[in-house]
């Protein structure tokens, strides 16, 4: 069984998408897949997550303070297996660095998995207090939950 390999995109690398990792990380140690984030921007490369995002994910028993911001590169359009982005921005600059329409296949609005065909933003937290950090984690483990059921059914676990 070959492992899946997901990317999970925001702008920074430093609170959605980490949080998406962990989440989706902690829900799959069960299955072969690996986890990865990445952002669009190059502003906070080699900076843990947000102090906020690592509150919340911990308070969910989640840890990602080991985790570090990375730059989405065109080589994990080939790496990856799915990416996962957050929102319309982050899905135009990823399709931007996609080679073929093999790479454009494998992008998706992550709440399109529990919202399906929607196309849904996942709102950036940055500036907006500790409720908007209450509010990704939750969207993204509705997200995640059914990202994992979906492996699940792939891996027949």
């Amino acid at each position: 069984m070959k492992e899946k390999k997901i990317l999970m995109v925001c702008l920074g690398n430093i609170c959605r998408s980490p949080l998406a990792e962990g989440i989706l990380a902690k829900k799959c140690e069960h299955l072969p897949v690996i986890v990865d984030s990445a952002g669009t921007s190059a502003y906070h490369i080699g900076h843990a997550p947000d102090t906020r995002s690592q509150h919340i994910a911990s308070i969910n028993h989640i840890t990602i303070g080991d985790q570090r911001a990375r730059e989405l590169t065109s080589t994990d359009l080939e790496t990856f297996d799915l990416i996962y982005v957050m929102d319309e921005s982050n899905y135009t600059n990823t399709l931007k660095l996609a080679k073929n329409e093999e790479d454009k296949k494998k992008v998706h609005f992550i709440l399109n998995a529990s919202n399906p065909g929607q196309n849904q933003n996942v709102p950036d937290p940055y500036y907006g207090g500790d409720h908007g950090f209450k509010n990704i984690f939750d969207l993204l483990n509705d997200a995640c939950e059914a990202i994992k059921t979906e492996l699940e059914r792939e891996f027949n676990v």
